[in-house]
Formats: structure tokens, C-alpha cells, sequence
């Protein structure tokens, strides 16, 4: 048995690999920063990738299953992990593998129908919980998610609009680096924007509230449900864990007349979160210029080189930090 380590695949491996997770009922999935391949008598018999800390598309031969092959591919994705010093890993995978992985040293995060999210440290997301500061407040406890990429007017007539309604406002910006905007950025625009606000905390989501980028579809056998299937497992994630450990009875979001993926979004929390007690509150997209006011136009005028759009669009706040930081 040769196990062999890459960093990407192409050629004939690559389309042995491709086929390879097709038997097993999987898409290869091209976003991936390591592949191990394990290969006996110059066949294929094992597989898994992962991009950072996301451990994917892992699978055996049906006919080697039982001999502890799944174990030798995670062995092999975790040093490389290590060795880029990720220790926090997670995996997607169909439900009827809990078992399997939770003997392999993983533990169920939130599940969906479809979908089961694990980890690899045990009551990791607890962990991350507590070590958040809570506030005292008690009554109306209200939650805003956020990307802020950039922190908008938008972003601040929300947030504004949800403190005046709330004793106590958590406002969660998401933490993963898959935007235009760094994780740090876009915190220190959010908190420079509403530290006038006292009955407001600013805290980070973690690697938890998942950003649509790294939610794998490849096991998935209807791809135009993944978004909706994606939006559910977030939601289970809010509400099983961040809700009752910050006392959370209320939730907010701005009205989305531009991107689908949030529209719908809004749609299945609108749905789902009366089921745990929790309440929406959908508050209208402050508009200028008769049109709403977005982040995605801002990058547009930024990358224009726009800087007087971009003055009436955003807080003076987070103009300023864009010409301090060279981003505008």
C-alpha cells in the first residue's frame, strides 16, 4: 500500500480520482489544498482532500471497506492540517457516517436532513461560546449576522434601528477570510461605527456561522437544493448553540430586494426561527438615491476609484479607516 500526498491533481490521476469518487457517489471537488490518494497494485482504494480546515471528499473502495482505510486517509489530512497549523478541523458528510467518523475521533456540531457538520475537538463549539463575553442585560436580547464588506450605511441604520428596539444587541461578524474585506477589517469598521451605541456588543462568529464558501456540495445529490440545505444548517447552528447561550430571543435582518441567496436566506429564517421561539424582524434596506444601499455597490465604486459615491454610502467612520488602511 503507497499513500501518496498532493497538493492539487491533474491529468490521468485527476481523472482517476474524479471517477473514483463518482463510484462512491461523490462530485470531486476542485477546491482543495491537499489530496491524498492511497493506492495498492496501482489502483485507487482510498481518497480525501481538504482545503485548510475543512476536511472533504473523503472515501473507499467498496470492496476494502472495514479495514481501516477512511482512518489511514484522516491520519494523512490531519499532519498535513497540523503542519499548516490548523488544529480546529471540520467535515461535512451524509448523516449515516456519524458513527463512522465519531470512532475516528469527530463530533457532531448540527445536522440537517441532508448534512452533518463535525469536528474533530469535542464540545469545541461550547468552548468558543464561552470564551465570549456575555452581557449582564437582561429583557429583549436581539442578534444581527454580519459580513460588513465593507461596513456600509446599511450596515449602521440596521444595527441602529435593532439597539433602539433591544435591551442588549449582539451584532456577529463573520470571522472567515473569504472576502474582499480581511476578517480584522471588517470588525474594527463595524466596532468604529457603532461605539456610540451603548446597549451594543460586537463579537466574532467563529468558525461556525458558515460562510457559503466553504459549504461543500459534492455530496449532495440535488445541487439546487445546497443553498437552501446550507441556510438550514446555519440556522440550526444559531439556534441550537448561540441562541440559548446568549439568551437570544430576537433576530434581525434588512430586507434584500438584490441577492437572491439572502433573499432566501431571509425566507428560511422567517420560517424556522418561530419554531424555536425565536422571533424575525425584518427591517426595510435603507435606500439613497432611491436604490438600497449595498456593499457590493461600494466595492464597484471603490474599485471605479468613486470616493465621493463611496463618502455618501458609507460612515465617516469607515471612509477614514479605508484611506488609513490604503483601501479606498
Amino acid at each position: 500500500m503507497y499513500i501518496e500526498t498532493l497538493s492539487h491533481l491533474k491529468g490521468t490521476k485527476l481523472n482517476i480520482w474524479t471517477d473514483f469518487l463518482a463510484l462512491a457517489g461523490l462530485e470531486a471537488d476542485p477546491d482543495h489544498s491537499q489530496v491524498v490518494l492511497v493506492w495498492e497494485d496501482g489502483r485507487l482504494i482510498a481518497t480525501g482532500c481538504r482545503r485548510d480546515h475543512i476536511l472533504k471528499c473523503i472515501a473507499v473502495d467498496s470492496h476494502r471497506r472495514g479495514e481501516d482505510l477512511t482512518a489511514t486517509v484522516l491520519t494523512a489530512l490531519r499532519q498535513g492540517a497540523f503542519l499548516e497549523g490548523h488544529r480546529h478541523l471540520f467535515l461535512y458528510t451524509k448523516p449515516e457516517n456519524r458513527q463512522m467518523f465519531t470512532s475516528l475521533f469527530f463530533h457532531p456540531v448540527a445536522q440537517v436532513p441532508q448534512v452533518l457538520l463535525m469536528e474533530n475537538q469535542k464540545e469545541g463549539i461550547r468552548s468558543f461560546l464561552s470564551s465570549l463575553p456575555l452581557s449582564p442585560v437582561t429583557g429583549i436580547v436581539g442578534a444581527i449576522v454580519m459580513n460588513c464588506n465593507p461596513f456600509t450605511l446599511g450596515h449602521r441604520y440596521l444595527i441602529e434601528t435593532a439597539a433602539g428596539e433591544c435591551d442588549h444587541l449582539y451584532i456577529f461578524v463573520l470571522s472567515e477570510d473569504k472576502s474582499r474585506f480581511t476578517a480584522a477589517d471588517r470588525m474594527e469598521m463595524v466596532r468604529l461605527g457603532t461605539q456610540d451605541l451603548s446597549n451594543v456588543s460586537l463579537l466574532p462568529t467563529g468558525p461556525y456561522l458558515i460562510s457559503s464558501a466553504t459549504f461543500p456540495t459534492y455530496f449532495l445529490k440535488d445541487r439546487e437544493q445546497a443553498g437552501q440545505i446550507h441556510c438550514l444548517l446555519d440556522i440550526e447552528i444559531f439556534a441550537k448553540y448561540f441562541v440559548p447561550h446568549f439568551s437570544i430571543c430576537r433576530r434581525y435582518v434588512g430586507t434584500e430586494p438584490l441577492s437572491p441567496v439572502t433573499r432566501q436566506y431571509n425566507e428560511a429564517l422567517r420560517a424556522y426561527l418561530p419554531e424555536r421561539g425565536m422571533e424575525l424582524k425584518e427591517v426595510p434596506r435603507l435606500e439613497r438615491n432611491a436604490a438600497p444601499v449595498s456593499a457590493s455597490l461600494v466595492r464597484q465604486l471603490i474599485d471605479a476609484k468613486d470616493r465621493e459615491t463611496v463618502k455618501t454610502l458609507v460612515p465617516q467612520t469607515t471612509y477614514e479607516y479605508l484611506q488609513s488602511k490604503g483601501l479606498l
